[in-house]
């Protein structure tokens, strides 16, 4: 426990020096980047990592907190952080009412649902010209406003504040993940059958654990619609919620450190097979092909399972001495 602490300081710790050790503005911009789909990634591990449902419609979640922070601010000259917090209230509304009528199906059902949803959000987002701009984007919003001497004008100071925000990602849906509520999700992904016979409210939990997962997708958008300040349709297309489930499966679905490495190992690969162009799927396809192949439980989720297993092999012989003791 104490090497795992030492490790994840050590990993805090270059991360916050990392802007003051590099002048490489692309490398933080990647970074950046990271940070901001490790938020949606999260969320997404909150609904389908702990619950077992497979929501399909992140992306449009990720979009309608964007859009709304794009529109208010772009177009209507709203505060940012006004605008900030009516994205994540617009979006949270959105997923509640989408989530009474999602969550009464099921399984395969409750998937289907969910994609069709996204993809009418996308057909908004593209088609309502007067609003979105369409498919020529929205552009000209601001970062964020500065709070009092704090401004985020530089591409530092945006690294730290998405950062700040990343961190208190991690510590809520840990939280949630190690409370009671966290474990009554566990309970119903396990067996919905049987957390009904213990008294639990399948309902109430999912449609939770449901506006949870669009929230923090929504403050991912805001978050992007901050750094990048130009939003088009392409960010509520259903192979953005895939290529989120990827960095989730990749890195481990149901754990605290598989979002955010799942995120960085894929998108640093498919940033360095850049110069490839469209071919570099002939590269990075078959390597993630062979990660869901020999590691279906995601690269943490088989660290842990390789450390069970040798934790197991090494107390096996005291339990027989033990027994032959008594």
């Amino acid at each position: 426990m104490k090497i795992q602490r030492l490790v994840l300081l050590g990993i805090l710790l270059i991360t916050v020096l990392f802007p003051l050790m590099s002048q490489n503005h692309y490398h933080k911009q990647i970074i950046i980047l990271v940070m901001i789909w490790s938020i949606a990634v999260y969320g997404l591990n909150i609904i389908s990592g702990f619950t077992g449902q497979l929501s399909l419609a992140h992306a449009g979640f990720f979009a309608c907190g964007a859009y709304t922070l794009g529109i208010l601010t772009a177009t209507y000259q709203l505060n940012f952080w006004l605008a900030f917090l009516a994205a994540l209230t617009v979006t949270v509304a959105l997923s509640f009412l989408i989530g009474l009528i999602a969550l009464r199906t099921r399984h395969h059902f409750f998937a289907i649902y969910t994609m069709c949803v996204g993809f009418i959000i996308y057909l908004t987002i593209d088609k309502w010209d007067e609003v979105t701009g369409g498919v020529r984007g929205l552009i000209g919003i601001p970062v964020p406003s500065p709070i009092g001497p704090i401004t985020f004008e530089t591409i530092e100071s945006q690294y730290y504040f998405i950062l700040l925000f990343l961190l208190g990602t991690i510590f809520v849906v840990k939280r949630i993940k190690d409370s009671l509520f966290g474990r009554t999700l566990q309970a119903i992904r396990g067996s919905e059958d049987l957390s009904k016979t213990i008294g639990i409210n399948i309902m109430k939990n999912q449609l939770l654990s449901f506006v949870l997962s669009a929230f923090f997708a929504g403050l991912a958008g805001v978050l992007y619609a901050g750094f990048i300040r130009f939003l088009g349709p392409d960010i509520s297309a259903i192979t953005v919620t895939f290529e989120m489930l990827m960095y989730l499966l990749v890195g481990g679905i149901g754990t605290m450190t598989g979002p955010i490495l799942g995120t960085f190992l894929i998108v640093s690969v498919t940033q360095s097979l850049q110069f490839l162009e469209e071919y570099r799927m002939l590269i990075f396809g078959p390597i993630v092909v062979l990660i869901m192949l020999f590691y279906p439980k995601g690269l943490v989720g088989s660290y842990h399972s390789v450390k069970t297993y040798l934790t197991s092999r090494r107390t096996a012989p005291v339990k027989e001495k033990v027994k032959e003791a008594g």
